[in-house]
């Protein structure tokens, strides 16, 4: 088995290697499409149709938004959590989609990339629901863990002969420190998804922003103490800047 890491539009894109078959980590940004299927072909010069399944570890745009595409055009199966529910269900679903896609964008013009902006489905039909603790699907080694927090059906994944896992956004460093991620729905679920994490003890963690970090340099005591102790959402830092510009704060 070998991971490759890919540079996407604004995350670090793991690919799986097997001799018979390919596996995603997660499922990219909308605009990923081709350089994954660019790599599978000419990198690795392998079929693309050797890509078995793509993880969507939860339904960011730059986690899921190049899921779909990549299962129709490369014939593989998608698989994410068992949580219940669309994440970006009703109304307030619908703008949040918007909002996070608009600073996916953003975010990749920070980083130096040209700005697009990329539409994806808000919802996602998957083909294998995964609770906590099962095995991936045709890729035993590899177990699931339920890290909640950021939202409410993260998931990170492990591979147990390595010791290493792919927690997502689970963190996020920012000039030079790691800390939660933003938004964070869940806090008290955060806590207990660094926690579980932590009580694993793996030999390193894979993060779709950092790369790979040694288990040992991470300080998951101070996260946990540093973590919000209230939600940190588009909406409740919108009506703080609303509130600070009215001189209400």
């Amino acid at each position: 088995m070998k991971i490759h890491t890919i540079d996407g539009f604004i995350q670090s894109i793991y690919l799986v290697e097997y001799p018979d078959k390919l596996m995603l980590l997660d499922g990219c940004s909308r605009v990923d499409h081709d350089i994954v299927i660019d790599y599978i072909e000419h990198t690795l010069k392998r079929s693309r149709f050797d890509l078995a399944l793509i993880l969507v570890t939860h339904m960011h745009p730059d986690h899921a938004g190049g899921a779909y595409l990549l299962a129709k055009n490369c014939s593989a199966k998608i698989a994410t959590s068992n949580a219940p529910g669309q994440w970006y269900s009703g109304f307030d679903g619908m703008l949040m989609h918007w909002t996070d896609m608009l600073l996916a964008a953003y975010v990749g013009t920070r980083k130096g990339k040209r700005w697009q902006l990329r539409y994806y489905p808000r919802y996602l039909k998957a083909d294998h629901y995964l609770a906590d603790g099962m095995a991936v699907p045709d890729f035993a080694e590899w177990q699931i863990m339920h890290t909640p927090g950021h939202t409410d059906r993260d998931i990170a994944v492990f591979h147990l002969p390595s010791q290493r896992i792919y927690v997502a956004d689970l963190m996020v460093k920012v000039k030079g420190k790691l800390i939660a991620p933003f938004p964070l729905f869940y806090p008290k679920r955060y806590c207990h998804s660094l926690l579980a994490i932590k009580l694993l003890a793996p030999r390193s963690v894979l993060l779709a922003h950092e790369g790979e970090i040694p288990f040992s340099e991470i300080d998951f005591d101070g996260l946990i103490d540093s973590a919000p102790k209230v939600p940190v959402t588009h909406w409740r830092s919108i009506k703080h800047k609303v509130k600070h510009v009215m001189g209400l704060r």
